[in-house]
């Protein structure tokens, strides 16, 4: 059944116009509606025949509303962020899928591709760099009472909500507050002739990274999600969050790919199998590499040592690098 059969006979159940599209990524088919408010008893139906027709398929009917996600591009003044030349974030449409331990790694992938690298950690809700970095419960210095001094690990400069309250305080915080939070670290930090600045984001499409897509001058955005069904229809909805709001997406990383077991050596899918590759080649988007599931990263990431610092000869640390090479040249 193609993708064309496949939005004619959704077409039968909601209006076509409403449509925005119909996909087969591997044994997934994902039809997006715009503009429509559900009725579950006709999406019932629609999943019902099509389940019969693709039986070996998992379907999946997305309701977009547009009035709530169509930011556009907006002319909206930037943050003005001294001492950096160029600024990439690494987000993800849901948590749990590494972002954060993405984001360290690759900071120091493209560290040993020669750049002076700076890592901001702007998951307000959940910081975790101090811990990776291994600079958990110390706090941010100020040498002129206006500035903060990065932290320096492992050769680049990093900063972390994280460092600005104790780890077992939970932020309630509203949007506004939280994006003062993370103006404050982004341009009253003393960064130091930064090539590439790297910005942890929070996951989902709330508010924050809404915020920061349109107040940050990003040369593009990296989207992590692992081969999981339930994480590539979040890494789609991120995806178009970035473009509606003109901000370039570099590409998708696929976390936790695989697992190799340490004793026999057989690879297990246990998220299943190249689903973000099959899902950036099918919305157009650049696969930038896999990453397995491995205690290696896990452990070392606990314990303040990444991996690709820890292990600079590991094939998981060549794998960051290889991501990290294609970001380069994709931002110049």
């Amino acid at each position: 059944m193609t993708e064309n059969e496949i939005l004619e006979l959704a077409a039968k159940y909601y209006p076509q116009a409403n449509i925005k599209s119909a996909k087969k990524l591997g044994n997934r088919v994902i039809i997006e509606i715009h503009n429509l408010a559900e009725n579950q008893s006709i999406t019932a139906k629609l999943k019902q025949e099509l389940s019969a027709l693709l039986p070996q398929s998992k379907i999946s009917v997305l309701f977009v509303e547009e009035k709530q996600v169509n930011i556009g591009v907006q002319e909206i003044a930037k943050w003005q962020i001294s001492g950096v030349k160029k600024i990439i974030g690494v987000a993800s449409g849901k948590g749990g899928v590494g972002k954060s331990t993405t984001a360290v790694n690759l900071a120091l992938a493209l560290a040993n591709c020669g750049k002076k690298v700076a890592l901001v950690d702007a998951d307000i809700y959940g910081p975790s760099i101090p811990t990776m970095l291994g600079y958990e419960g110390q706090p941010l210095s100020s040498e002129d009472g206006v500035n903060f001094v990065p932290f320096r690990e492992y050769g680049i400069q990093s900063v972390s909500i994280g460092s600005l309250i104790d780890r077992n305080t939970p932020l309630i915080w509203r949007g506004a507050k939280a994006c003062g939070a993370i103006e404050q670290l982004l341009t009253q930090t003393a960064w130091n002739n930064v090539d590439i600045m790297v910005i942890d984001m929070p996951p989902g499409t709330g508010d924050i990274l809404i915020t920061l897509s349109q107040r940050v001058d990003f040369a593009g955005i990296v989207i992590v999600s692992t081969p999981q069904d339930i994480a590539l229809i979040d890494a789609i909805k991120g995806v178009n969050m970035f473009k509606k709001t003109g901000t370039p997406v570099l590409g998708i990383v696929e976390n936790m790919s695989y697992f190799i077991c340490p004793h026999c050596g057989k690879q297990s899918d246990i998220f299943g199998h190249e689903g973000a590759k099959q899902t950036a080649e099918k919305m157009g988007e650049t696969f930038l590499g896999a990453i397995p599931l491995t205690m290696d990263i896990r452990q070392n990431s606990d314990n303040g040592t990444p991996i690709v610092a820890a292990a600079p000869d590991s094939p998981h640390t060549k794998a960051y690098e290889e991501i990290a090479r294609k970001i380069v040249a994709r931002i110049g």
